[in-house]
């Protein structure tokens, strides 16, 4: 039943992206970009776009076919034995569960790597580079996955520990001592993200003093925003993509601005329109309430786990005699596939309301042109899909199109009683 949902949910998925695939093939430009997006750029776009598309077909039939062999043939079941035995050849004890565990994990780690990398470089080295993308040097990217699993093994086990033993002793507050755990940890990581492990991949700099720093320092003093630092990073040195974002909590807030962002842009005003929208999110309450959202799902998730996780007949289907908590949380992942990507499509509809609502903040402070002029500039620079199939973007996409963006700031204000 299980794998059953999952290819379901293959079949469903792959039907919007031929759909998705048709809309990229199409040879013109939709009417509203047209005399905004040059031919050039739209050839462009369209054959980045049908690279990805083709890229992406390959990797979710490679995907859904290991998993369901691994559902198919109990592999899940065979390695977690597997991995037992190897604790007792190392002279460990096989019954400590958190021991287990982690010895269960690192082999998931390691055949993860494995299978993902031909992707990962082909991704990187062939897509991103034929388009004109790719900074990175092969050194590099090794440089950056090992970083990543030095990390995995440094912040990975406490957390799993943590988990287990919650799990253990959680008795009929287990949901809630959970959700408690997982809350102070996002707050831990949303803070020391940015300070310890961000640099670690990339170069912060403060932004140089100048008329772009006065105009954003300007425009963040206007709305009452705790700016303390305004960073550049330098993102050039492993792609051409852009983007730019805020971080930090209460009066202690920072902007992050992508060089590629400075150097995409025509002008100044279109960096700091674009930054004026990212400030809208913050004006609107749009980053809390995101975060109360995702704290809910996350409770009831953690309670749906507690009503599954001692069911002995739910572990039998999957080829397991006992019960650990690593393994309960998998299953449970497995039996909510279909009401996952419910949530997950409500979540990016919020998304895209979120998104106007910021586009009409900034244009209320006088950058519609400017945000226009700069959203069409980044759709350029980036190799945006120019086309996308209606179905495809409302499942898929958190943020809407660029037409439809454009459609929202063209539209005149409503006039206040």
């Amino acid at each position: 039943m299980y794998m059953g949902f999952m290819i379901l949910v293959y079949i469903f998925e792959s039907y919007l992206d031929l759909r998705q695939h048709s809309a990229l093939k199409l040879p013109t430009l939709p009417k509203p970009l047209v005399g905004l997006i040059s031919q050039e750029k739209f050839e462009k776009s369209r054959a980045y776009s049908l690279d990805k598309s083709i890229f992406h077909f390959v990797h979710e039939f490679v995907t859904v076919l290991m998993d369901s062999a691994i559902l198919f043939f109990g592999i899940l079941p065979w390695f977690w034995k597997k991995s037992g035995e190897y604790l007792v050849f190392a002279g460990l004890n096989a019954d400590n569960e958190i021991l287990h565990t982690l010895a269960f994990l690192a082999g998931v780690m390691f055949w993860s790597q494995i299978t993902d990398l031909p992707f990962s470089l082909y991704s990187t080295f062939v897509i991103e580079a034929r388009h004109g993308f790719n900074k990175q040097t092969i050194g590099m990217f090794f440089k950056d996955m090992l970083k990543g699993i030095a990390l995995a093994v440094v912040i990975g086990p406490p957390i799993v520990a943590a988990i287990i033993i919650i799990v253990q002793k959680g008795g009929p507050y287990l949901a809630t001592y959970l959700w408690a755990f997982m809350f102070v940890l996002s707050i831990v990581m949303m803070t020391l993200y940015p300070i310890l492990i961000a640099p670690l991949f990339n170069k912060f700099t403060p932004l140089p003093d100048g008329e772009l720093r006065s105009k954003i320092e300007s425009l963040a003093s206007s709305l009452k925003f705790p700016l303390k630092k305004l960073f550049v990073v330098d993102g050039s040195t492993r792609s051409s993509h852009s983007n730019a974002y805020m971080y930090g909590f209460f009066k202690n807030k920072r902007i992050v601005l992508y060089d590629t962002l400075i150097q995409q842009c025509k002008n100044d005003e279109e960096v700091v329109a674009v930054i004026a929208h990212e400030l809208g999110h913050w004006k609107l309450n749009h980053t809390m309430y995101s975060f109360i959202a995702v704290q809910i799902i996350t409770f009831l998730q953690f309670g749906g786990y507690t009503l599954v996780r001692n069911s002995k007949d739910l572990f039998l289907s999957f080829g397991f005699d006992t019960q650990p908590v690593l393994i309960g949380l998998i299953i449970f992942q497995h039996t909510v596939i279909p009401l996952q990507h419910l949530v997950s499509l409500g979540l990016n509809i919020i998304s895209r309301s979120f998104e106007f609502q910021a586009d009409a903040f900034a244009k209320k402070l006088g950058y519609a042109a400017s945000l226009r002029a700069g959203l069409v500039k980044l759709q350029e620079e980036n190799l945006s899909a120019m086309n996308t199939d209606p179905w495809y973007s409302a499942y898929h996409y958190s943020h809407p199109p660029l037409v439809e963006r454009l459609a929202a700031i063209d539209l005149p204000d409503k006039k206040e009683d």
